[in-house]
């Protein structure tokens, strides 16, 4: 039978089979044998093909996947984590106070899923929370992005005001993501009423979210054939897998820039006839998402990281 991955526990997985039955499921053996460097071989949105048994199916085979998102697993930092696979495009939730998410880390976000295929919403969740100076920032925000081509939702989760997402949203399968605290889960309830996500307040005294979700899971939207994969909050973004040269290709105006350097494997960091450094110069890059690229470019350099599969 073959079926779709609808909850990932770390252990256990759910599978709904395609006339919606759903089964409890482990995974073989086998799967951790075949050079899959992953702290999870098996991720929500997956296709699978299972061997139901007398008290437990197994998964026999993943299919491929056209896309999915990844980054370096937070523990084990030479394997990679898949956050999701075969998603429509993913909403990266964040904020700009309580707590206010760096833009290295949205950066690396949007690159990551560059890489990988996978279009990016930017939901800036919170806004009722926002002072008058706070507002001008929102604007800076969402004019940055926006001229990248991500399309930016300004939202409360809080006061539902989320009838342009809801929109976005409906009829494609979208991963959740973020850090703790920026509000996935009373997002999540305010967008399905009834499923009851389990949420929590942020410390007051570091102003950073606690996780509330433990396990991925794809909740389906109401009136629609969209679902939302929900997954865990996470602090950082470690990029995997991506080399050096190729990290300019996933910030979409410095690829677009790099055309016109000199050199043509310039990195943008101290060559004569940069294109991407002049216009870093003369204010046409954001400074944030140069240093955003930077950051990116010293992955490697750490040594952190091996081949994905």
């Amino acid at each position: 039978m073959t079926g779709t991955v609808i909850r990932n526990t770390g252990s256990w997985y759910v599978v709904r089979t395609d006339n919606g039955q759903l089964f409890n499921c482990k995974v073989k053996g086998n799967f951790r044998l075949k050079g899959i460097r992953s702290t999870n071989p098996v991720a929500v949105g997956d296709i699978v093909d299972i061997s139901p048994g007398a008290d437990t199916a197994f998964i026999t085979t993943i299919h491929d996947r056209h896309n999915y998102i990844i980054r370096k697993a937070s523990n084990l930092s030479k394997q990679s984590h898949i956050i999701a696979a075969n998603v429509d495009q993913a909403a990266l939730v964040v904020t700009l106070r309580h707590p206010e998410t760096n833009t290295t880390f949205i950066d690396r976000f949007l690159a990551s899923a560059e890489a990988y295929s996978v279009p990016v919403l930017l939901v800036i969740n919170k806004v009722d929370l926002l002072g008058e100076d706070d507002l001008q920032q929102l604007d800076a925000l969402c004019q940055l992005y926006r001229n990248l081509g991500y399309a930016c939702f300004p939202v409360s989760a809080i006061k539902s005001q989320l009838s342009t997402l809801n929109g976005a949203l409906r009829d494609k399968t979208t991963l959740f993501s973020g850090n703790s605290g920026v509000g996935k889960s009373t997002l999540l309830n305010a967008l399905i009423p009834g499923i009851g996500v389990k949420t929590a307040e942020i410390s007051t005294s570091h102003d950073t979210g606690m996780h509330t979700t433990t396990f991925s899971e794809m909740y389906d939207l109401p009136d629609s054939n969209g679902a939302i994969i929900d997954t865990p909050g996470i602090k950082g973004f470690g990029t995997f897998d991506i080399e050096p040269e190729e990290v300019s290709h996933y910030f979409r105006e410095i690829f677009s820039l790099s055309q016109s350097c000199r050199f043509g494997n310039c990195t943008h960091t101290h060559e004569p006839g940069c294109a991407v450094l002049a216009a870093l110069e003369q204010g046409k890059i954001a400074a944030s998402r140069y240093q955003s690229y930077l950051s990116m470019m010293q992955d490697k350099d750490d040594g952190k990281y091996r081949a994905a599969f």
